[in-house]
């Protein structure tokens, strides 16, 4: 993680009440576990299911919920305080297809089925730049056979990040998990390919606005059809 992103979140982290407020929001769910298998009942439709994990102050997933009424979505943080912002502007939107959910990104198959989710956002997620924690990076091996327990056959990840290391990191780990790249660019804002219709995090506004270019690769299993 970029050390201005480590510093905001740990400046968000100690929000006073944002446990409290998560808790009874009507925007969260506070035990996801027992909805293993029936998330569709609880947005009572048959649209599929797109999640983000680690979803930061979710600018990215309310635009999406937003554009895209016809799809729900799920957003994932850890943070506390994090959350709690993007409970500030649910109070606002009122999204009906969309929830979040305070939880360990390990925990992923504790709470979703297989063939549970759609597709998979990962942005500018923490790199944990030291070699031991290497299977805490959401594009390891270890974190793909997780999201293979759950997105359906064709399913896909989509991955964005500036942080050039994590990259090609998640380059070499992802084939080695036994899927494809399907598609892959260095400049995604330059690609008009892979940018068209692109939804910004904060985070990627920031960066790109500094001049730094940003990484996208998607991915999908060798049996896609």
């Amino acid at each position: 993680m970029k050390t201005q992103q480590k510093g905001l979140i740990m400046r968000l982290r100690n929000v006073k009440g944002s446990r409290e407020a998560i808790a009874v929001s009507p925007y969260t769910i506070n035990e996801p576990e027992t909805l293993k298998g029936q998330w569709k009942q609880l947005f009572k439709n048959n649209n599929p299911i797109h999640i983000e994990v680690g979803m930061g102050k979710g600018r990215f997933i309310t635009s999406l919920a937003a554009l895209n009424p016809h799809i729900n979505y799920i957003g994932i943080e850890k943070y506390s305080s994090v959350l709690y912002r993007a409970l500030e502007k649910m109070e606002e939107l009122k999204l009906p297809n969309l929830y979040f959910i305070r939880m360990e990104a390990e925990d992923l198959c504790e709470i979703f089925d297989k063939n549970e989710i759609d597709r998979i956002y990962l942005n500018f997620s923490d790199p944990w730049p030291k070699d031991r924690h290497a299977k805490r990076r959401l594009t390891s091996k270890e974190f793909f056979n997780r999201y293979d327990k759950i997105l359906v056959p064709d399913g896909r990840v989509e991955f964005k990040t500036d942080n050039n290391d994590l990259f090609d990191f998640s380059l070499e780990q992802i084939p080695e998990a036994g899927w494809i790249i399907e598609a892959c660019t260095r400049n995604l804002h330059n690609t008009p390919s892979m940018n068209e219709g692109n939804v910004m995090t904060e985070y990627e506004e920031k960066f790109s606005s500094a001049g730094n270019p940003i990484n996208k690769l998607i991915a999908v299993r060798h049996n896609n059809p």
